[in-house]
């Protein structure tokens, strides 16, 4: 019979010593009730090690609710995380639980949570300090048990210097941080996570599972993946429904992968000319585009931007811009 320990193992697929020592720190930390800050570039498993995380605590037989942060409505983030009373505000018809009611007893996974607006991280922080919940329109607050793990793909203590993230905030999640490594810097796993999802895409599918060339694998071990683990099961997956029970050699790989270097040189956005430029006029430049195309919307500004609107207002401000 599988241990508990091998159980944990398997569902975080990788025997790379990179790998190993958050898996391990992971195990540990699962036999506790401790808040967990989950850091990883976009595609990299952290939520995979939430959910693992979760399903070998005291807690696995109770709910695991998971909130993407950077999905959440700016206007509606409070209710939606703490819940609001009929009549607090127009359109709250009945009294509604918010995320983290839905979670008590269980685990709540916030996913990107340095994507929350500031004052909502003030009312997380009260409620990670007090664990008490008061909904939109309630005087009265309520006492929930629930389990956080938070993650992120930003680096927060440069969040703090600009002023998008609290730092009270920062201390109270990071009371033991998971550092996920990418894929690239997981030396050996390719091959293992190759073969995983080939044959689990193959039964999904139900086709005969691809089989991967020498040269084929060797290319893709040496690719830097920034996709990450997201970017090699779409390829799996992209190889199992186009190629199904074929070899798989690297002329079959997708452009971006097979002409990796290529595309490296061409990804750039903006060419650096000899002389030189100044990035705060760059910077400037392209927040006023998107002010532009946007008529001066500034959320939709901070999307085209790939920014939160707290950190386009604080960059506008920065530059004196209306």
């Amino acid at each position: 019979m599988m241990t508990e320990l091998e159980k944990f193992d398997n569902s975080l697929i990788g025997k790379s010593p990179e790998l190993n020592s958050v898996k391990w720190a992971a195990k540990i930390t699962a036999a506790s009730d401790v808040t967990v800050l989950i850091r990883g570039e976009s595609g990299s498993g952290k939520e995979i090690f939430a959910k693992v995380i979760h399903n070998e605590s005291t807690r696995k037989s109770q709910a695991m609710i998971s909130v993407n942060c950077a999905a959440i409505p700016e206007n509606l983030a409070e209710s939606m995380l703490f819940g609001h009373i009929k009549g607090s505000f127009t359109g709250a018809i009945s009294n509604q639980s918010g995320y983290i009611q839905s979670a008590d007893k269980g685990t709540l996974f916030l996913d990107e949570v340095g994507e929350l607006p500031l004052s909502i991280q003030a009312k997380l922080l009260r409620f990670l300090e007090s664990a008490e919940c008061q909904r939109v329109g309630s005087s009265q607050a309520e006492k929930v048990n629930v389990r956080i793990i938070a993650a992120t793909n930003r680096d927060l203590h440069e969040e703090i210097s600009k002023g998008n993230f609290r730092e009270d905030l920062f201390y109270r999640l990071h009371i033991v941080p998971l550092d996920v490594p990418p894929l690239r810097e997981r030396t050996g796993d390719v091959q293992l996570l190759l073969t995983h999802f080939t044959n689990l895409l193959a039964g999904q599918y139900n086709v005969q599972p691809s089989v991967y060339s020498k040269k084929a694998i060797k290319h893709l071990t040496n690719y830097s993946w920034p996709g990450n683990i997201r970017e090699l099961r779409n390829l799996c997956e992209r190889m199992s429904i186009l190629l199904p029970g074929k070899s798989i050699d690297i002329d079959n790989l997708p452009p971006e992968i097979k002409n990796a270097q290529q595309y490296a040189v061409q990804k750039f956005l903006v060419s650096l000319p000899d002389s030189g430029l100044s990035l705060e006029n760059v910077e400037i430049d392209l927040i006023q585009q998107a002010l532009s195309k946007t008529l001066g919307n500034r959320s939709k500004a901070a999307r085209l931007l790939g920014l939160t609107r707290d950190t386009l207002l604080y960059r506008m401000k920065k530059y004196s811009l209306s």
